[in-house]
């Protein structure tokens, strides 16, 4: 097997030692704790539970789906971003939406951010980007480019997420993307779509020599500038 689920899955405390800045920050203004390297261990589930949020919830755990996905797209030399796993399987459909065939490793990092982009603008009931499914209309294209868009597909998500409340998780949320459905059911979306291409991209990874950061036994963090 390629990719097995325990290559998926952090400790705990290595999920919160490198939870990435966008979501990190984010918890440390929601009043919860960042692991860092001075702080020898992380809350109880008791303690965490007394100033637990629904916005903290979701945050700790897109945190997790942010380090799996940027880490591999850092992880993978620009040389192979071009890389396609399998070519020329599908030249011959028309898909009502998507590629004709498999995405290449660049077109895997850009669909993530520009679906970000896109179901952080359904939560605000704003018109998302077009056709994220065959890479949106952004013009990014390098690594550094893309690595740039990504980073700041997450900030979006948080940002989103950090507003979701008791008294608006139930609203209703409408868009081409993950609607119909409500605040709370959409950030599940998101977790699932981020937790879904994290698989593919590791794989990719994989198939070149390269393990995945998050299954290495001593994780890198992701950068914060490119």
């Amino acid at each position: 097997m390629l990719h097995c689920a325990s290559e998926r899955t952090m400790s705990s405390s290595l999920r919160s030692y490198f939870a990435p800045p966008a979501a990190a920050l984010l918890l440390v203004i929601l009043g919860l704790p960042a692991a860092s390297p001075s702080q020898g261990q992380n809350p109880t589930a008791a303690e965490m539970s007394k100033k637990e949020t629904v916005a903290s919830a979701l945050l700790r755990t897109v945190s997790l789906q942010e380090y799996e996905v940027r880490s591999v797209a850092e992880a993978m030399p620009e040389n192979l971003y071009a890389y396609r796993p399998a070519e020329g399987k599908f030249k011959s459909e028309k898909p009502a939406f998507g590629p004709s065939e498999m995405r290449t490793f660049a077109e895997q990092v850009k669909h993530v951010a520009c679906a970000n982009f896109a179901f952080a603008a359904e939560f605000e009931g704003q018109q998302p980007p077009a056709v994220c499914d065959k890479g949106g209309p952004d013009p990014a294209k390098t690594k550094r480019e893309l690595l740039i868009y990504l980073r700041n597909s997450f900030l979006a998500i948080s940002k989103s997420f950090q507003a979701i409340k008791p008294e608006n998780q139930f609203d209703p949320i409408e868009g081409p993307y993950a609607g119909p459905n409500t605040r709370l059911g959409l950030a599940g979306v998101v977790i699932w779509h981020n937790a879904d291409h994290y698989g593919q991209m590791a794989v990719y990874l994989r198939l070149n020599g390269i393990v995945p950061p998050p299954s290495r036994p001593n994780p890198p963090p992701v950068k914060d500038t490119y």
